[in-house]
C-alpha cells in the first residue's frame, strides 16, 4: 500500500489490557472492528515478551491485509521489522526517528506522537509520515500523558504546521469516542488552516460490547465532524463550477453556485472544456437534456476534465426513462471517468445495467435500506466514482464506505432544479476538496439538505415559491458561518455508517 493513500480516518490502537479488553480475543477485537469501518490499525503492548509481542502483530497482520488497512507496531521496531508490517509509531520517548528509518527502510510508515508545535515541528523536518497529536482529554489506556492540551492544544499545531507549510497527515488521540468526535474534528480544525486527518481511539472500540458497530458509528462521526473542512475550503478557494446542464435550471445552479461559494459558469459547448480544466474546478454533466450534438459535447468535456485532472459530477436525469438516455449513460461511462454519480434510486438502478422495467429486485422501484445501500455499493465499485443515490434517505458510498444521511424537507422535491443544483453543489465540494471524494459528496449534501431544514421554517417561508429564495439564503449563510468557525448548524447532521454484504 502507497504510504500517500492511507487513509487516517478511524485509528484504532489496540489495549490488551484486561481493564479495557476484558477476557475477549484481541485478533477477533481488531477484525471486528475492520468490519466495521476501521481504516488503519496500531498494535500497542508495552508488557508482554517480544516472542509473544511477534506471535500477536502476526496474527494481526495476517487479519489486516485481508481488509487492506495498514498494520503498525507502537514503538517496538524490531516486531516491526520481524513482522514485516506496514510501519511504526513511537512517541517522544521511543527510538529516535532517524533510528527507527534506517531499520525499517524508505517505504513504511513511521508516525510520530507530539504534543505541541515545537515536537511537531520537529518530527516534520526529521520526515514523519504522519503525526498523533495530544493528549486531548485525560485517558484511562495511556498514564504517561505529559499533559492534556485539549482542542485548543490541537488547533495550535494545526495552526502552526499549516503557517511553516506542513501538510503532513494528523490524527489525534486522547478520551476520544462517539459522543465527543464530531466537536472534537470541528473545534480543532480552524480555517484555512490544517485540519485533522482522523482520530485515533482505544477503548471506544476496543471496550466496546460490539466493535463493528463502535467502528461503524465512529466513521460515520468522522466523516461529520470533517464536513466543515470541505466547506471552509470552497469558501477559501472559490473554485470554477462548469456546468453542462439543461436550460431550465441554469439560473438557478448559478445562483446555488454562488450561494456556496464557488464561480459558476454555465458552458455547454464543448470546445471551452479544454481551457476551463485548466482552472481547477469541477465539470457537471447533467444529462436533463439529451440530443447527439449535446452528447458529444458531454463526452469532449469529460475526457477534457480527465486529462487535468479535475473531477466530474455525472447527474444522469431520466436515465432509463427511454432506449436512447440509456445508451447515452452506457456511451459516457465508457467515455470516461467520473468522480461522483448522482442520481435516484431509478437513474443508479440504470447506470448499474438493469432496465427500470426489469423484473427483480434491480428494477424495484422501492427498495429497503439495506438494498439501496447495497446497490450504491456496487455501482461504485464497478465505476470507481463516489455514489450519490438521493432519495428520503440518502445513500453515499465509495464501494468501502456506505453511510445514510437522512437531512432535508419535503419542499425540495416540489421545486423544479433541486437535484441539478445538488451536483452543483457537489462539484464545488469535489473541486475544492480532492483529497476525499466522498467526504466532499458528503458535506455538499448535508449542507444542501440542512439548507433546506432551516429555510423551510423560517417566518417568511410560506411554500414552495418563497422557499427558493429562502433556500438560497440559507446556504449562504451557513457557507458563511462555517467559514468563521461557527460550526453549531452541524449539529442538525444525521449521517450514519451502513453496514452493507
Amino acid at each position: 500500500m502507497s504510504k500517500s493513500k492511507v487513509d487516517y480516518g478511524v485509528y484504532l490502537v489496540t489495549d490488551s489490557t484486561p481493564a479495557i479488553l476484558g477476557n475477549k480475543d484481541l485478533t477477533s477485537v481488531v477484525e471486528k472492528a475492520l468490519q466495521g469501518g476501521v481504516t488503519i490499525v496500531q498494535y500497542r503492548d508495552k508488557t508482554s515478551d517480544r516472542e509473544a509481542a511477534v506471535k500477536t502483530a502476526r496474527a494481526l497482520h495476517e487479519v489486516t491485509r485481508r481488509f487492506g488497512v495498514p498494520l503498525l507496531v507502537n514503538d517496538r521496531v524490531d516486531v516491526a521489522v520481524e513482522v514485516g508490517c506496514e510501519g511504526v509509531h513511537i512517541g517522544q520517548d521511543d527510538m529516535a526517528y532517524e533510528e527507527a528509518r534506517k531499520l525499517l527502510g524508505p517505504d513504511k510508515i513511521i508516525g510520530v506522537t507530539a504534543s505541541s508545535l515545537e515536537e511537531a515541528l520537529k518530527a516534520c523536518e526529521a520526515g514523519a509520515d504522519y503525526l498523533g497529536l495530544g493528549t486531548v482529554y485525560a485517558t484511562q489506556t495511556k498514564k504517561d500523558t505529559k499533559s492534556i492540551i485539549g482542542t485548543a492544544g490541537i488547533r495550535s499545531i494545526l495552526l502552526g504546521l499549516s503557517s511553516a507549510g506542513h501538510s503532513i497527515p494528523t490524527v489525534c488521540i486522547g478520551g476520544i469516542n462517539g459522543s465527543n468526535a464530531i466537536s472534537v474534528l470541528a473545534e480543532s480544525s480552524a480555517a484555512p488552516a490544517k485540519s485533522l486527518d482522523g482520530i485515533a481511539v482505544v477503548s471506544a472500540i476496543v471496550a466496546a460490547q460490539d466493535p463493528a458497530a463502535a467502528a461503524r458509528d465512529l466513521l460515520g462521526k468522522v466523516v461529520a465532524g470533517r464536513v466543515p473542512d470541505v466547506i471552509k475550503a470552497v469558501a477559501a478557494a472559490t473554485p470554477l463550477s462548469h456546468n453542462m446542464t439543461n436550460l431550465v435550471v441554469q439560473n438557478f445552479a448559478a445562483n446555488v453556485a454562488l450561494a456556496v461559494g464557488a464561480s459558476p459558469i454555465m458552458a455547454n459547448y464543448a470546445e471551452e472544456a479544454a481551457d476551463l480544466a485548466k482552472l481547477g474546478g469541477a465539470l457537471v454533466i447533467n444529462m436533463g437534456t439529451v440530443t447527439p450534438e449535446g452528447l458529444k459535447n458531454h463526452i469532449q468535456a469529460l475526457q477534457a476534465y480527465n486529462a487535468a485532472g479535475g473531477p466530474v459530477v455525472l447527474d444522469p436525469v431520466g436515465a432509463g426513462a427511454t432506449s436512447i438516455r440509456r445508451n447515452a449513460v452506457k456511451t459516457l461511462l465508457s467515455s470516461g471517468k467520473f468522480t461522483v454519480i448522482k442520481g435516484n434510486e431509478r437513474e443508479i438502478q440504470t447506470v448499474y445495467g438493469a432496465s427500470v422495467t426489469q423484473r427483480g429486485v434491480d428494477s424495484s422501484s422501492s427498495l429497503t435500506i439495506s438494498q439501496r445501500a447495497s446497490l450504491a455499493k456496487s455501482v461504485a465499485r464497478s465505476t470507481g466514482a463516489v455514489v450519490v443515490l438521493t432519495g428520503k434517505t440518502d445513500v453515499v458510498s465509495d464501494g468501502v464506505r456506505t453511510l445514510r444521511v437522512d437531512n432535508g424537507h419535503e419542499f425540495l422535491g416540489r421545486v423544479t432544479g433541486t437535484g441539478c443544483t445538488l451536483g452543483t453543489t457537489i462539484s464545488a465540494m469535489e473541486a475544492a476538496f480532492r483529497s476525499d471524494p466522498l467526504i466532499a459528496a458528503v458535506a455538499g449534501m448535508v449542507l444542501f439538505e440542512i439548507a433546506s431544514e432551516r429555510a423551510a421554517v423560517r417566518d417568511d417561508v410560506r411554500g414552495p415559491g418563497t422557499f427558493v429564495p429562502a433556500f438560497i439564503d440559507e446556504l449562504s449563510a451557513i457557507r458563511t458561518e462555517t467559514a468563521k468557525g461557527d460550526v453549531a448548524w452541524l449539529a442538525r447532521s444525521k449521517i450514519e455508517t451502513l453496514e452493507v454484504e
